[in-house]
């Protein structure tokens, strides 16, 4: 076993990195046992554990079963499942308490775990007190007199039991889902057949080689294949999710696709509908037209930190029903647990559309401006974060109606908003540029060309 572990891998919100050089069997085993340590101190006496279709995942499980074992703590061993499972497992069995192994939509070679411990999701801090306790448990044998126990439990039945009781479709409908061979193909055709649909199945089959495209609905290159057979069959609309499930992406029947900040415009109209007066949280990254969407539905729009661990705790803070994220993350609190599930946001979106004959007019009616993809800065690690804090201070957008610098800047402007944000996970700075007309839009990138351009005068600008 090596003598420290790779920093690169504990991520601002998970633990991520490659396989086998990063991430191993030695690692998982030292990360249970470190889980444990922290669950017993907590008064949590079990762990859900749930891996991904990557081909390193039951590896990587075992290993961490035997860590969480050793150290007197059970672990309830759920299989290969999506993501959200493993937070549906962790809050219906009591302990608020799971770990999900999964490299979700990064390269066939990555691997990583998502933790939950006592109702709260592991991230930033949390993770490095982790790294800090495995440093020490490499000079340690594992402590408890009493090993815990590892016993197996198929949840897939009771997670499509709640989801069926819970949602009524007004008629059938005919979809397309595709997985891109990620683990979401174990449960996904079931489910939607189950609350009442017609599925056509792309993909669906697991296979870690993602041998068809990779499993990233947030690439439009990934949702073709979908598109076009959408376009060729009776499909009303097609479903794509990312590799471990907890994404969703949404297609129409004349190949638009409906990116997740203007799906979200739709779930906070029908929560609203329910919920008068509610909040609704978004990420920075989100159209300005979700908040007046909110606004104009009786709601209370709050803009938040990019980062699915941020969301959860701020949903946890505020009691709102429902947030979203730009990248595709979607957590309804109103009827079901708040966390990010992609299954479980398609089968409400059906729900939604299912009382309209055309579901596609539905969701290309919703409102949209001219919008840039994520733009990004490639950069040294530890100089996007010290670039954007120069920004803050001293950048000039001398247009803007209103500087927001929760998670980077966010410049608004009467007819649109520009972003710049350093990325938590890799060294890049990520932009985005939205505006109402084109002319809108080269007027904001130029302002963010001049504000970058002046405090780093060989930037590489992608835009």
């Amino acid at each position: 076993m090596t003598s420290s572990l790779p920093s690169a891998a504990f991520k601002a919100y998970d633990i991520r990195g490659i396989v086998p050089a990063q991430l191993n069997p030695d690692f998982a085993r030292l990360l249970g046992r470190a889980l444990a340590i922290q669950a017993r101190e907590q008064g949590v006496s079990h762990l859900v554990i749930g891996y991904d279709g990557r081909l390193s995942s039951p590896d990587l499980a075992d290993a961490l079963h035997e860590g969480a074992n050793s150290e007197g703590v059970d672990t309830m061993d759920i299989g290969m499942v999506p993501t959200p499972l493993v937070y549906f497992a962790a809050h219906v069995y009591g302990s608020g308490s799971g770990v999900a192994i999964t490299g979700s939509h990064n390269p066939p070679d990555y691997n990583g775990f998502k933790m939950m411990l006592a109702g709260r999701t592991l991230y930033g801090q949390d993770i490095q007190a982790l790294q800090a306790l495995m440093q020490q448990l490499q000079e340690t044998a594992p402590a408890a007199a009493t090993p815990g126990v590892r016993h197996a439990k198929d949840v897939k039945p009771e997670y499509i039991e709640r989801i069926v009781g819970d949602l009524k479709l007004k008629r059938p409908m005919h979809i397309a889902v595709d997985c891109g061979n990620g683990v979401g193909g174990v449960l996904a055709e079931q489910l939607f057949t189950a609350i009442g649909c017609k599925v056509d199945t792309l993909y669906c089959d697991v296979d870690g080689h993602f041998p068809n495209h990779h499993p990233d609905p947030a690439d439009p290159a990934n949702l073709q294949d979908l598109i076009r057979h959408v376009q060729s069959t009776d499909c009303e609309l097609g479903l794509a999710f990312d590799g471990d499930a907890d994404r969703v992406g949404v297609v129409t029947k004349s190949g638009e696709i409906i990116w997740p900040d203007r799906q979200l415009i739709l779930y906070a109209q029908d929560v609203l509908a329910r919920q008068p007066g509610a909040t609704i949280i978004f990420d920075v990254k989100c159209s300005r037209h979700v908040a007046r969407a909110v606004k104009a539905a009786g709601g209370k729009p709050l803009m938040g930190q990019t980062g699915h661990s941020l969301i959860k705790a701020q949903l946890a803070e505020t009691g709102a029903p429902l947030a979203g994220e730009m990248s595709g993350h979607i957590f309804f609190k109103e009827r079901w647990f708040g966390f990010d599930d992609g299954l479980y946001t398609g089968a409400r979106l059906l729900e939604i559309l299912s009382a309209h004959d055309d579901p596609g007019a539905v969701l290309e009616a919703l409102p949209q401006d001219i919008s840039t993809p994520e733009l990004k800065i490639e950069m040294q690690e530890g100089e996007p974060h010290a670039l954007i804090a120069t920004l803050q201070k001293q950048g000039r957008f001398p247009s803007a109606s209103e500087l927001i610098t929760i998670d980077g800047v966010r410049a608004e402007y009467a007819d649109g908003f520009g972003l710049a944000r350093p990325s938590n996970t890799t060294p890049v700075v990520v932009l985005r540029f939205e505006a109402e007309t084109d002319a809108a839009l080269e007027r904001i990138k130029n302002e963010f060309r001049q504000a970058l351009t002046a405090l780093k005068p060989d930037i590489t600008l992608p835009f």
